[in-house]
């Protein structure tokens, strides 16, 4: 059985994440989709609000299975026994933070392998920074959060008074 681990923020979950995971499930036997603390971010939701989220979007499907990390990347794919760590990519920009930490990561564990899976064209400008934004100025979703999760997602926003 093939697994990858793909992790992120996800604050909140976007199209873009979806498409993503999709990509995956065509290629893994499973995808882990991990929700990692990062002491550095101020998220909007909480890890466990963005889990909820998650497992929602996947609908409980066997194949996708959702935690919560706190630690480095590589510690988590030898926790979940695979070398396969997926990064979704939107620019060139991406690309180059990911390959840099790909380098760092691959020190850490010689038999790593990472996936980039450039963003579909219609969510190359999709990302949470932009949801957060739309909501900051009271703008319209549009498709950036998936329509599964949209209604969930707002009322965790009035729950924050956000």
């Amino acid at each position: 059985m093939k697994k990858c681990v793909f992790a992120g923020t996800f604050d909140p979950p976007t199209s873009g994440h979806r498409a993503v995971v999709d990509t995956c499930l065509k290629i893994f036997d499973e995808v882990v989709v991990a929700v990692m603390v990062n002491t550095k971010k101020s998220p909007l939701l909480s890890e466990e609000q963005r889990k909820i989220l998650l497992e929602k979007l996947f609908c409980g499907n066997p194949a996708v299975k959702v935690v919560i990390f706190e630690g480095a990347a590589v510690d988590l794919l030898k926790q979940e026994n695979t070398v396969f760590y997926v990064r979704g990519v939107r620019s060139g920009i991406d690309f180059e933070y990911e390959t840099a930490d790909y380098y760092a990561s691959k020190k850490l564990m010689p038999g790593l392998v990472e996936l980039y899976i450039p963003a579909e064209q219609d969510k190359i400008q999709v990302s949470s920074t932009l949801v957060k934004n739309s909501i900051k100025f009271k703008k319209q979703l549009f498709d950036y959060v998936p329509e599964e999760i949209e209604s969930d997602f707002l009322a965790m926003l009035e729950e924050k008074n956000v």
